[in-house]
């Protein structure tokens, strides 16, 4: 095609290349309006069979040397024209239809992007360490893949203690041949924090400690194998249970609404000494008795205790002021999601984890 579009030129004069040269500047002007950008380039830029290649070819190089500067004078100009046109190609025919098939209605709504939102879990995790940390509690955070001793042995779980097998865990494989306490495992509560930071830092010491858990337990309605908590710790001077009774009332009371009342039962846990149980007025019914609290007027809640001097003993192995004769402290731990089931009417614990943008939308 193109070496049919460029003819061969007999002669050099003036008046020959003028009539050849505007001739191609004529094709190329309307090769422009006929043509798309890319294949205007192609037939004129191309590297292999444009036409400006083949004038080079067939012209410049077949010209006298007499002629020579005034056929490379012409070509450069027609060369600046080619790409000149290419620039302003808007081209006939299939553009139009392509621009038209591309064309946007501005007068239409635009795309709505859905806003963002805090997950159930999150949010109520937020708000429970807000409730803290306006009482002067830091935040700890600690990792979740955690040493036996850490998770366990430092936290009065003693090998063979069976209180161990309440919070049957999960274990990394192959680690036989090291000491059980070095043995890693998923953490079953965030209490190793508690220790990791005693360990760091003396007396007094104020913390909350949001994260995710793990244990071994079967799936149902109100149990998952992975879960969050939020412990909270507290080491000085002539802290009392009073302290602790003081501090967790408050936070109900922060959480649930002024109304809510708390009362507190003996427990048992490996790490406070004494323990106990805290329960709270029915948010639902008022305290009258209902379904939800299987009509008692209350409803459970969390545990906590005086921090065990066996713990402390621990503690004060890198950090001696943990001395329990000279200190003492409180520990609580509360599972944020049966907090999050209450706060917002959450029947299945399923749905937390499900990831169904349509339970979902209701908290954005």
């Amino acid at each position: 095609m193109a070496n049919e579009a460029i003819p061969n030129l007999t002669a050099f004069d003036e008046a020959a290349l003028e009539k050849a040269f505007t001739a191609l500047e004529a094709q190329a002007r309307s090769d422009a309006a006929s043509l798309e950008k890319e294949p205007f380039r192609l037939k004129w830029l191309g590297r292999k069979q444009g036409l400006l290649n083949e004038v080079s070819d067939q012209w410049l190089k077949a010209a006298p040397p007499e002629a020579k500067k005034s056929v490379g004078q012409r070509f450069k100009t027609l060369k600046e024209l080619a790409e000149g046109l290419l620039e302003q190609a808007s081209g006939a025919g299939p553009t139009d239809a392509s621009l038209k098939a591309e064309a946007i209605d501005i007068t239409l709504p635009g795309t709505q992007r859905l806003t963002g939102a805090e997950h159930p879990i999150t949010r109520t995790m937020n708000e429970i360490v807000a409730v803290f940390a306006a009482l002067g509690y830091s935040v700890g955070v600690g990792p979740e893949v955690e040493t036996d001793f850490y998770n366990f042995e430092c936290m009065n779980f003693p090998p063979g203690h069976p209180a161990r097998d309440t919070q049957d865990t999960l274990v990394v494989a192959n680690q036989e041949r090291k000491p059980l306490r070095d043995r890693l495992l998923l953490r079953t509560h965030t209490s190793p924090v508690q220790m990791r930071t005693m360990e760091q830092q003396p007396p007094p010491v104020r913390i909350v400690i949001p994260g995710k858990v793990h244990r071994n337990d079967a799936a149902d309605a109100t149990h998952s194998p992975i879960f969050h908590q939020v412990e909270g710790l507290c080491v000085d001077t002539n802290i009392t249970f009073s302290d602790l009774k003081g501090t967790l009332d408050h936070a109900m009371k922060a959480l649930f609404g002024s109304s809510v009342k708390t009362r507190f039962f003996p427990s048992f846990f490996p790490f406070t000494e004494p323990s106990a149980d805290v329960q709270i007025s029915c948010i639902f019914c008022g305290g009258k008795g209902c379904r939800k609290c299987k009509d008692s007027g209350w409803i459970e809640l969390l545990g906590c205790g005086m921090v065990d001097p066996a713990v402390f003993a621990f503690a004060a192995e890198k950090q001696p002021a943990y001395d329990a004769k000279k200190i003492s402290g409180f520990a609580f731990g509360m599972g944020v999601e049966r907090i999050a089931m209450m706060k917002y009417g959450i029947s299945e614990i399923g749905s937390l984890f499900a990831g169904d943008m349509r339970f979902l939308g209701q908290f954005a």
